[in-house]
């Protein structure tokens, strides 16, 4: 390309002097029209100048879109440093690639697993990575056709692969896509790498690519999923512990690839009698028929519809996943008595995790295959419940780690992977057996299946084996909220309110004092006093790993709230934990109402100390 933008460099100079740009998309788009790298999207970008279209250059311009805990996410624009494109994504292979070639892994040949789901541009985005790999040494093992995020931590594993790359954007909304990068465990990066590779990331300029269909051709990129699927399927559906099989399921893959992951699971696994629902099977990055077109099974929402097919079929439980099928959501009859034609309800990604943890617990102590050696691990923001249920059966609980899947598996692998027994977090992501090293809504499908077919055959529902749960270890109940604060203004506000938390935070939440605020990114346990300061005394040192969150501990034992920015969307994550003691139920209806009224104060007193930023 000749262009020379001249007249595009005078007419960002005058919005950025008249304030219509902020100064780093300024400097970013700056970079876009004068340096060769980006030539290619020099007349795009110089177009949008020509058109005044300030606030799209703003939003795709004013920052450079950042590895988060789940990989580069965001919104899809044809040009921009904070967009997903074929620059940005170009970006993050070649410098995954050039860091791989560099570190080598375990010693292993140079190849990469990559696979996509059913959003716009995924299968281009995959290709586009596979050529990148593919110029710059690499072989490539590439699932062609819609597949699962585990299936693609699994096909890492199997084929002793270097490093991975999956193309989704998990929940997101259909504007969003992403690149999720695995290591050579088939676990997403942990330190030192993610900081190595996003450090690459930022060197890039200039991205080879070698044709796919002569790569392919060349052998250079092998189409595999002929071999992977039924390998995939069999050590996912081996994690079986047996049972009843007498289930009817209502399945919905939210317009994802389920299909792929756990349809074939549950048959492998002996589960005949189950339905897709219809009007969600369609693979569409448009999620055309869900609330909001927002395929996320944590919106109790999402399953109204499918609720009502199942008391006209009589179906027993509805499973629902995720768009790239590594979350798992339900729902069940409230009570055997009334069955399929009565009141059904939805349950929190605690809840599923605790009954899972419970069922897997007591199906291998009954196998004789638990040891006080064996252990389950689970996030800071997940409910305490499971380390409650896992003390139960004499089992360790490792339980102090951030947000992301990823420390799940990297615990797995330093504590050793053979006496792993389950991980769960709280945004319905579970994992047994190993496998993969990321968490798996078939085997999660499975294992929910398997419970309630044996609930079932005892004439009761996946609701009463929880409060039977509630009884024995507490009354639990949680909530999350995110507050959405998109743009450059947005992430302005995000600072502004992590500080505030951390330098003043609340004295009081839902009528109970907070006794300490645990800071997970200065390591430091400090005691709100109010009016600007956050002790009257030195800040206590916190023994525990780093990260952007704060925690709230209430006077309450065992009732406390974090805020954490999210790692991969411009958002506050709001975690909201109450408990009432099994020594202190004497109701358990009331005991649940207080909790839920509990809970909708801790919301209110949270956000009205948000609004503050």
């Amino acid at each position: 390309m000749t262009f020379v933008p001249t007249i595009a460099l005078a007419q960002l100079e005058s919005a950025a002097a008249a304030g219509k740009l902020t100064e780093s998309a300024a400097a970013n788009i700056r970079l876009w029209l004068s340096e060769p790298c980006y030539g290619e999207y020099a007349d795009q970008v110089a177009a949008h100048l020509a058109e005044s279209k300030f606030k799209q250059l703003d939003d795709a311009f004013w920052t450079v879109i950042p590895f988060g805990t789940g990989g580069r996410r965001g919104r899809m624009y044809p040009i921009g440093s904070n967009a997903i494109n074929d620059r940005t994504i170009g970006e993050s292979a070649q410098g995954l690639a050039d860091y791989v070639a560099a570190e080598k892994p375990d010693g292993l040949l140079l190849s990469c697993a990559i696979a996509y789901d059913t959003r716009h541009r995924s299968a281009h985005f995959a290709r586009l990575c596979a050529e990148i790999m593919v110029a710059a040494g690499f072989k490539v093992w590439f699932l062609d056709g819609h597949r699962s995020t585990p299936e693609l931590s699994f096909a890492v594993r199997l084929k002793k692969c270097s490093c991975g790359i999956m193309v989704t954007a998990s929940h997101n909304p259909p504007s969003d896509n992403a690149v999720k990068v695995y290591w050579s465990t088939g676990g997403q990066l942990l330190p030192p790498h993610d900081s190595n590779v996003i450090e690459r990331v930022g060197q890039v300029r200039t991205i080879h690519r070698a044709p796919f269909d002569a790569a392919v051709a060349d052998g250079k990129i092998v189409l595999c999923q002929n071999e992977v699927d039924p390998a995939y399927v069999a050590a996912a559906s081996a994690e079986a512990l047996g049972g009843p099989r007498g289930l009817k399921i209502l399945y919905s893959p939210l317009h994802g690839v389920g299909g792929t992951a756990v349809e074939p699971v549950l048959a492998a696994a002996g589960f005949k009698d189950v339905e897709v629902f219809g009007p969600h099977a369609e693979p569409s990055g448009d999620f055309p028929n869900v609330p909001g077109h927002v395929s996320n099974p944590e919106n109790p929402k999402v399953f109204d519809a499918i609720i009502e097919r199942a008391k006209a079929s009589g179906a027993d439980l509805i499973m629902a996943t995720d768009p790239d099928c590594d979350r798992l959501g339900c729902a069940a009859p409230v009570a055997a008595k009334s069955g399929s034609s009565g009141p059904w309800a939805t349950m929190t990604g605690n809840q599923i995790g605790a009954l899972l943890a419970d069922y897997v617990l007591d199906a291998r102590r009954a196998a004789g295959r638990l040891s006080p050696e064996h252990y389950v691990v689970k996030t800071l923001v997940t409910t305490e419940m499971l380390r409650r249920i896992a003390t139960s059966y004499g089992v360790k609980t490792y339980g102090e780690l951030h947000v992301g899947f990823k420390w799940i598996a990297g615990e797995m692998d330093a504590r050793g992977p053979g006496q792993f027994v389950f991980g769960a977090e709280e945004s319905h992501g579970y994992l047994v057996g190993q496998y993969a090293r990321d968490k798996d809504g078939a085997v999660a499908a499975l294992m929910l299946a398997e419970l309630a077919a044996k609930l079932k055959s005892q004439g009761r529902t996946l609701h009463e084996k929880l409060d039977d749960l509630f009884w024995q270890f507490g009354c639990h109940a949680e909530h999350t909220v995110s507050i959405t604060m998109e743009g450059s203004e947005g992430m302005g506000r995000m600072t502004r309110l992590m500080a505030g938390v951390r330098e003043n935070p609340p004295t009081e939440l839902a009528g109970f004092k907070v006794a300490a605020a645990y800071d997970y990114a200065n390591l430091r346990i400090v005691v709100p006093t109010g009016g600007g300061n956050v002790s009257t005394s030195a800040p206590e040192p916190l023994a525990a790993p780093q990260g952007d969150m704060v925690i709230l501990h209430l006077v309450a034992d065992g009732n406390y709230v974090a805020v954490r920015p999210s790692g991969t969307e411009p958002k506050v994550k709001l975690y909201m934990f109450t408990y009432e003691p099994a020594e202190q139920l004497h109701n358990l209806d009331e005991a649940k109402q207080k909790l839920r009224e509990r809970l909708t104060a801790l919301e209110s007193d949270l956000r009205a100390f948000a609004e503050q930023f």
